[in-house]
């Protein structure tokens, strides 16, 4: 007998949306088509898409050092909530995760306490080197993550011949934090106490493209993969478009979806993160990229602080916004929107991150393949609001804006996980496989 048939949906199979059926048996997708067996379980999906399991590759559960704020259990339930049945978590803890010892604490404190499917970065340091080339078999690894700028936590690689180190002796994709910190330091006089909308002044666009630059040339050099994360200039957008290949990068739905001055108006400190928020010109490049597949992700950078933090006067605000939960709502409304297609969602959210990082069995709905879906409801209209935000911080940038097309249910490995807003059973995520 079947553990579980979804019935009745259309699903995003080969890049189009087909009316079929899928078989699920031990957390695997056995047959898809017209399926008339037994089942434990039946999933009429009469109205929803079917989508795969969606994947967020930037996120910050923060976990050890700052469990106030969010953990691994916390993060977890805030990704099923969004649609998101598997994670990347970033390293930047305190202690950071940048040696094999807290590599395996890490993965310890996951077990039977997330409930999405999770890979950890493994942090980079200027004297990490020897183990930097000895993570391809590491359990649970999806990358190394280099920040070459300072932002939350003590990880910070921003030298040169240290940069350079790094990606030399690197066994696995460089995700980079990509800010120039010695532009940083010299651009600090520029912040005014008290007022935001000098962020994005101090950690300008030349910050970023200085770095970008810098970042792309070395990869190349030494004939390695580097990802840039959170691109937020128009530069990077037509530099990196002409580096395709070994250079990939994400965007974050933040940067595709509100833009400064207004953001810093309507949200003051709640706007800010690293890098930061930019104007329209910025915005509207972003978009150009998105529309002609230049960018290769969309992760939602969730970097969640609490509300008292984030009150506090700029620029003794941290910088973060939770974006787990709200990655797949904010971008199937620019679906909607039409300003892109599903399909590029599905290229951004499920299908690169596999091919960039390896991972195995994910990604798509065929059949050998992982039961994971994120099953939405197109038409389904929500309002976001903090009250409903499952991350510990229990605030979203969105909250009150209203949003076409939602995940309605997620499902890991065969199990309903989340249904109609509500969390069920156990947590029972498991490691990726490289």
């Amino acid at each position: 007998m079947l553990d579980l048939i979804i019935k009745n949906g259309s699903c995003y199979i080969d890049k189009a949306l087909k009316d079929q059926d899928i078989a699920i048996k031990n957390g695997k997708i056995i047959k898809i088509g017209k399926i008339d067996s037994e089942a434990k379980e039946i999933f009429d999906a009469k109205g929803l898409t079917i989508l795969p399991g969606c994947i967020d590759t930037q996120t910050h559960f923060r976990e050890p050092g700052s469990t106030d704020t969010e953990d691994l259990h916390s993060g977890s339930r805030a990704a099923i909530v969004g649609g998101i049945t598997s994670v990347f978590e970033m390293p930047n803890t305190n202690p950071p995760t940048s040696n094999k010892i807290e590599f395996q604490k890490k993965l310890d404190l996951a077990k039977n306490r997330m409930y999405c499917n999770y890979a950890f970065y493994f942090g980079a340091t200027k004297d990490n080197a020897a183990e930097l080339a000895d993570l391809r078999d590491l359990e649970g690894c999806c990358g190394i993550k280099l920040f070459a700028g300072s932002s939350t936590g003590s990880l910070l690689v921003q030298h040169e011949k240290d940069i350079e180190k790094v990606f030399k002796s690197s066994s696995k994709v460089v995700s980079v934090h990509s800010e120039d910190e010695e532009i940083l330091n010299m651009r600090k006089k520029l912040i005014k106490d008290g007022d935001v909308h000098t962020h994005p002044l101090w950690r300008n666009d030349e910050c970023a493209i200085s770095s970008t630059r810098r970042i792309v040339r070395i990869a190349e050099r030494y004939k390695k993969k580097a990802h840039i994360l959170h691109v937020t200039t128009k530069q990077e957008i037509d530099f990196l478009s002409q580096h395709k290949g070994k250079i990939t990068f994400e965007i974050t739905p933040q940067h595709l979806t509100i833009f400064a001055p207004d953001c810093y108006d309507k949200l003051g400190t709640y706007a800010q993160m690293n890098p930061p928020i930019r104007d329209k010109s910025h915005y509207d490049r972003l978009w150009y990229g998105v529309k002609n597949n230049f960018n290769d992700t969309i992760g939602s950078d969730h970097a969640p602080h609490l509300k008292e933090n984030k009150e506090k006067n700029y620029p003794n605000s941290p910088s973060g916004m939770p974006g787990v939960q709200t990655l797949m709502p904010v971008m199937l409304n620019h679906v909607n929107d039409g300003k892109l297609s599903l399909e590029q969602l599905m290229n951004s959210v499920c299908e690169n991150p596999v091919k960039i990082f390896g991972i195995k069995d994910k990604g798509f709905i065929k059949e050998g393949f992982d039961a994971d879906f994120t099953i939405v409801d197109m038409n389904k209209k929500i309002v976001i609001k903090n009250k409903n935000i499952e991350s510990k911080c229990g605030w979203s940038p969105f909250d009150g804006i209203e949003f076409k097309g939602t995940p309605v249910s997620t499902i890991i490995a065969g199990q309903i996980k989340m249904r109609d807003g509500k969390i069920l059973g156990e947590p029972e995520g498991k490691p990726l496989v490289f």
